[in-house]
């Protein structure tokens, strides 16, 4: 089924166009938004969370970064895209900081954590007190701001009625990941795979850990954001949507995500999912594999040359991160998948480099 209700006319379909309104807006404005409160964050009374809350920003940037090129599809509503994204994707990054170098390995600790990103994606849902299952709970109101600017900005979305429910599923699975993964590492597998054991029906050709890595991913809620900017997105257009973005874009997200930080997850006794595969060789395979079939679910949207940047821009942002030069097996598997690459793909390898150098 090709999507009808999205205009792809605004949307730009070439490498030039799109780096140059990433360069333009996007840049700027994700900047302004993490300023702000990177600014709220500073003032966090409790020593940890301002430590976490901070790191996230300074080690994490490049994640609003990324999804703020969804905003770069509609810039009309990038006053509320780009804040939304920031927000979403900060609350995503600093509960992560706060579970992975956690003080506890209470479950029911992260869910309630996570219960703030649920929140967030429900423009009608109050607030709670998210901390109440840990010792560090004095943020200074920096967790409900962040929420109340994703309701706040969410709300501002024409559609965002109709694809509300495809963003609370996705937002559900990535809450169960970040809690069944950071809990006592004796317990993390078999959770785990008792959850894929639940799940596994609707994937029958994924491995357990590429569903779980898919999951661990907020570009469907992005891109489903994205969606909702458009007048008169359907419900069923909107299930169709999450349905061409999960598991594979996803999953390709944080395989990549993954694939570069085993060295740094192995120092830090964090699991990670590239690790299960048997050897190099299949690694490799099921990573190819995941991206040619993100570019086939793509070709069934509206303008999906965009979205076939954003699979491209991925596999060169991640495969040009510092940290795969300081690992000899990380180095093989990214010349491996990058071999006779698009000349798309090596543009935004050049511009990722770039980037980075300039936040040097």
């Amino acid at each position: 089924m090709r999507l009808t209700t999205l205009s792809g006319s605004r949307v730009p379909q070439g490498p030039f166009k799109l780096m140059h309104r990433v360069y333009k807006y996007v840049l700027p404005d994700v900047e302004r938004e993490l300023e702000r409160l990177r600014a709220l964050a500073e003032r966090i009374p409790d020593q940890e969370l301002r430590t976490q809350a901070l790191n996230s920003m300074n080690s994490k940037k490049f994640h609003c970064q990324g999804g703020g090129v969804y905003a770069a599809a509609n810039l009309e509503h990038r006053h509320a895209l780009i804040p939304l994204i920031v927000s979403l994707q900060t609350i995503s990054d600093y509960l992560d900081n706060l579970c992975d170098r956690s003080t506890s390995l209470d479950p029911d600790d992260f869910r309630l954590l996570h219960r703030s990103m649920q929140d967030a994606v429900d423009p009608a849902a109050g607030l709670r007190d998210y901390y109440a299952l840990r010792a560090e709970r004095n943020d200074g109101g920096y967790l409900h701001h962040l929420v109340r600017t994703c309701q706040q900005h969410a709300a501002m979305l024409p559609s965002y009625g109709n694809v509300q429910r495809q963003v609370e599923e996705l937002v559900q699975l990535y809450c169960d990941l970040q809690v069944y993964k950071h809990i006592r590492p004796d317990m993390r597998e078999a959770q785990l795979l008792a959850w894929w054991e639940r799940h596994k029906d609707g994937y029958p050709n994924l491995h357990w850990n590429e569903f779980a890595a898919a999951t661990g991913s907020t570009l469907g809620m992005f891109m489903l954001f994205l969606a909702a900017s458009e007048e008169g997105l359907s419900a069923r257009d909107a299930a169709a949507i999450k349905d061409i973005y999960f598991p594979h874009v996803c999953g390709l997200h944080i395989l990549l995500d993954y694939l570069i930080d085993q060295e740094e997850d192995q120092a830090g006794g964090d699991l990670n999912f590239c690790s299960y595969y048997d050897n190099e060789g299949l690694l490799v395979e099921r990573i190819g594999l995941i991206v040619n079939r993100a570019r086939e679910d793509v070709k069934l949207l509206p303008a999906s040359r965009f979205h076939r940047l954003i699979i491209e821009g991925l596999l060169a942002l991640y495969l040009s991160d510092p940290k795969v030069r300081r690992q000899a097996d990380v180095r093989d598997v990214s010349r491996r998948l990058m071999k006779n690459s698009p000349l798309t793909r090596l543009f935004f390898l050049v511009n990722s480099i770039w980037i980075r150098k300039q936040q040097a």
